[in-house]
């Protein structure tokens, strides 16, 4: 549809649709089992085309560093003391040209199972975003897939300099890799990296620890961090050559778009290079930025991003005012900060890093979470995004086996989850909102009128008008528990700027399909009842 609002659903692919219920912690891929590629039937897309989605994001395609044995099919096991968990981080890249083969029925076929995947759910009608891991990979990264020609990451570095802007890794000239822990793991001969390479987050020395990304080495491309962060773009770096043919390798299997991880720590010199030669060849690709400076916002998105996250912006503080520690006012400050790149701003309640919202650790009950569903979805025109289980009130409060009880869902176990209490009542929840968001013109292409500034004594609801040509809309939530009686006041600037007639109408709850009369006059509120946690998506016909 054109001009519609876009929506994502990260899916965890690896646990997506894993009908094992063993959940052993630390268990095996025999023991706990895992989601497949070729579980994605033409009967689950068309149910999650039929939930709203426009997108899906599958998380870790890409083959990864894991402690399950595929040597057999000739692809090189990892030791390991350098992998987390035993499925492995999906985020420490082994082969940036191959599948992840937990993914695949047949393993030697992964590659053309993952291809089907990309016909089947264009056919579905979805388009396809996978994750793009550019600023580091694992610590024993070899590709075996990389096309005829293509050299390795760090096959022609100089070992012997630290920093060099044709090397692909940063090192520690004439010292081991000396991490905090014990690098045996079990193995009769230990992990050992000559010289060691610089560790993903930015860590540049020999002995990484704990809460570093020890997995990881940092990608060089042509940062001199030894030096204080001076450039050497000119001539073009070797990695950024060798990033460009991965990103036009996967754009050329029909994918729609890179989720780019950690997207701020690699030089925006390079996306403004790289994003532009592939819309050279693919015009119509986008790319999401993971990028949690605000003061690098606007820079990101000049240099080719068409979608950044809203983190330390409209998710901490959506985190605030769903656990009542910060009034609903907040949520106004939080998207006037960027108004001006409004629509370039991804909302989201829940990722594979943040909590689960009806984990202990945050709102403890996923109905705390569907005034914020209502409000991150309806009151603007930017990208929303929800990760698979939200809809189902997955509460990622196991103890899976390297994630321990943290209120989030794995990403380095094997391990299954599945429908929470009550799931039905909030999936049905979802797929309204969802396609509400979808499908009214005043949410895709309408102007958004912020009624807080004149509402004022609600700290726990909020109000919103939008509205396209003639439709208008109200949308009210209530973040609290206790019912409340509203009168909203409607300012005359909301009248002429949404150009709204003064008369009687009928207004419409999209949410219930109740029915009921409103009046709209200057000088006078609306009343508005609300349970607890209850919103309301009035479109108001004359």
């Amino acid at each position: 549809m054109k001009g519609s609002k876009i929506i994502i659903y990260q899916i965890f692919t690896r646990l997506y649709g894993n009908s094992c219920q063993t959940r052993k912690p630390f268990g095996t891929i025999e023991e706990n089992g895992c989601g497949k590629l070729n579980g994605f039937t033409p009967k689950v897309l068309k149910q999650i085309r039929e939930m709203g989605v426009s997108h899906v994001w599958y998380t870790g395609i890409i083959r990864h560093a894991t402690m399950t044995d595929y040597t057999q099919y000739g692809i090189p096991r990892q030791h390991p003391a350098v992998v987390k968990g035993r499925a492995g981080s999906p985020y420490a890249i082994t082969d940036y040209y191959d599948v992840d083969p937990d993914l695949a029925v047949d393993v030697e076929k992964r590659m053309e199972e993952f291809e089907k995947l990309v016909s089947r759910t264009h056919r579905a009608g979805l388009k396809m975003i996978i994750d793009f891991i550019p600023n580091h990979v694992a610590r024993q990264y070899k590709s075996i897939a990389k096309p005829a020609g293509v050299k390795d990451l760090g096959e022609d570095d100089d070992k012997d300099k630290g920093f060099d802007p044709q090397n692909n890794f940063y090192y520690c000239p004439g010292q081991t890799f000396a991490p905090y822990f014990d690098v045996y793991h079990g193995e009769k001969e230990p992990y050992s990296e000559m010289p060691a390479k610089a560790t993903g987050n930015d860590h540049f020395d020999n002995a990484p620890g704990r809460n570093d990304w020890y997995e990881t080495v940092k990608l060089n491309y042509g940062v001199d961090y030894y030096a204080g962060r001076i450039g050497y773009f000119d001539p073009i770096p070797s990695t950024w050559t060798k990033m460009l043919d991965i990103l036009l390798f996967w754009a050329g299997k029909g994918i729609d778009g890179f989720r780019c991880d950690m997207a701020e720590m690699v030089p925006a010199e390079f996306w403004a290079w790289a994003t532009g030669k592939v819309r050279e060849q693919y015009p119509r690709i986008i790319f999401i930025g993971e990028v949690y400076n605000p003061a690098e916002y606007r820079r990101y998105i000049a240099s080719g991003f068409d979608y950044l996250y809203d983190k330390v912006g409209m998710y901490d503080t959506m985190f605030g005012v769903i656990r009542h520690e910060r009034p609903t006012e907040a949520i106004s400050w939080a998207w006037q900060q960027n108004d001006d790149i409004q629509d370039h701003m991804l909302y989201f309640l829940e990722n594979h890093d943040e909590l689960r919202l009806a984990s202990d650790f945050f709102a403890a009950d996923a109905r705390r979470g569907l005034p914020a569903l209502v409000v991150n979805t309806l009151m603007q025109k930017n990208p929303f995004m929800f990760y698979f289980g939200q809809e189902w009130g997955e509460q990622g409060m196991d103890t899976e086996g390297f994630s321990g009880h943290d209120g989030r869902t794995t990403i380095f176990d094997y391990w299954s989850i599945g429908p929470g209490k009550g799931s039905e009542a909030l999936v049905d929840a979802y797929k309204k909102v969802l396609n509400i968001a979808r499908t009214e013109k005043a949410v895709s292409n309408g102007r958004m009128f912020d009624l807080m500034y004149v509402n004022r004594q609600y700290q726990r609801q909020y109000a919103f008008l939008r509205a396209v040509g003639k439709e208008l809309m109200l949308v009210v939530a209530n973040f609290d528990e206790a019912p409340v009686t509203m009168q909203l006041s409607i300012p005359d600037h909301a009248y002429s700027y949404l150009e709204i007639q003064e008369k009687a109408y009928e207004a419409v709850d999209l949410l219930t399909d109740e029915h009921r009369p409103m009046v709209l006059i200057k000088g006078e509120t609306v009343e508005v009842k609300l349970d607890g946690y209850q919103s309301v998506v009035y479109k108001l016909n004359a």
